[in-house]
């Protein structure tokens, strides 16, 4: 495994993180029991893998928590998450929420708390009446360190982002980033290089890149719109140089590497609720950067695009 910093919140993060939602949740989408579940966070945490994030929406807060007993606490970063809802919201609201996840994972503090799919017209409440709370949770030791995630789908553009990653007191964001959505890496990862506020990226692997047909789909839809050229999809399925040309073992493989070797990229977080599949993603999470000229053209040729991508995950596998 590779470790690296996390921005400047001290802590050291594998660059590949579990990621505890999405439609698998550790198996729970499939009715994995609960036993079959903490089993594949294990086996994460066995291949290296010390990032662990969850939220109160996933319902896997217990799964973790009931997980990591059995491995250094000392060792493992742990990031949840709660939704809050409204103007009616207040500090009570969040500490209540905090002392919630808390309780259900079993432990006295999380290393990132983050307040989770946060759009741009629900930020300013975010910030000014919601985070102090956060704030004090810190000076108890509840909080390490405070995040903020956006909503992707709803917030293509990243609005949020724009204005949190200039603001305090956000340590880490939590955005979505991938080959076909790559806004980020003009608007996004320059200013947290800048402040050393980590990243964690999601939606780096989504239907699209998993799915032939559905991205065949996807590919005509974007011609038709005239987002794209219709020389696409002259030779076959547009994204197909990235293994005969890059050297890829497949899309998605070329999709994690991709996200992974991104200036500004911190942890790729992934979801499975199946042990074999933990170990496939980390596998390519740690191969090498694609070539650079596979690169340039991903840039050229799919640079311009937002929001691409952005789906929900498929059925569970």
């Amino acid at each position: 495994m590779d470790y690296r910093p996390l921005g400047n919140t001290g802590l050291t993060v594998s660059v590949a993180g579990l990621g505890c939602g999405g439609n698998s949740r550790l198996g729970l989408g499939r009715g994995a029991s609960f036993d079959e579940c903490v089993a594949v966070v294990h086996t994460a945490i066995e291949t290296g893998v010390n990032f662990l994030d969850t939220a109160e929406a996933y319902g896997t807060e217990e799964i973790v928590g009931a997980a990591v007993r059995s491995h250094d606490r000392a060792k493992l970063v742990i990031s949840t998450k709660a939704i809050f809802r409204g103007a009616d919201e207040t500090a009570k609201s969040v500490t209540a929420k905090v002392e919630a996840s808390l309780k259900r994972l079993g432990l006295d503090h999380v290393d990132i708390f983050h307040f989770h799919a946060v759009g741009p017209e629900s930020y300013a409440h975010h910030r000014d009446v919601l985070a102090p709370a956060l704030l004090r949770l810190k000076e108890q030791g509840k909080v390490r360190h405070i995040g903020i995630t956006e909503t992707g789908p709803r917030d293509p553009e990243q609005k949020m982002l724009a204005m949190a990653i200039h603001e305090a007191p956000w340590e880490v964001i939590m955005l979505a980033y991938s080959l076909m959505n790559q806004g980020a890496r003009r608007s996004v990862f320059p200013e947290t290089q800048r402040r050393g506020i980590g990243t964690l990226l999601m939606f780096v692997v989504r239907n699209i890149f998993s799915n032939d047909a559905y991205r065949r789909d996807v590919f005509a839809k974007l011609v038709e719109q005239g987002a794209l050229d219709a020389s696409i999809l002259a030779n076959g399925d547009p994204l197909g140089f990235l293994v005969t040309e890059g050297g890829a073992k497949s899309i998605t493989d070329a999709a994690y590497r991709y996200a992974r070797h991104e200036q500004g990229a911190d942890v790729i977080l992934f979801g499975t609720g199946n042990k074999a599949h933990v170990r496939a993603n980390v596998e390519s999470i740690l191969r090498p950067a694609l070539p650079a000229p596979v690169i340039e053209r991903l840039h050229a040729s799919f640079g311009h695009l937002t929001g691409v991508g952005l789906d929900l995950p498929g059925p569970v596998k």
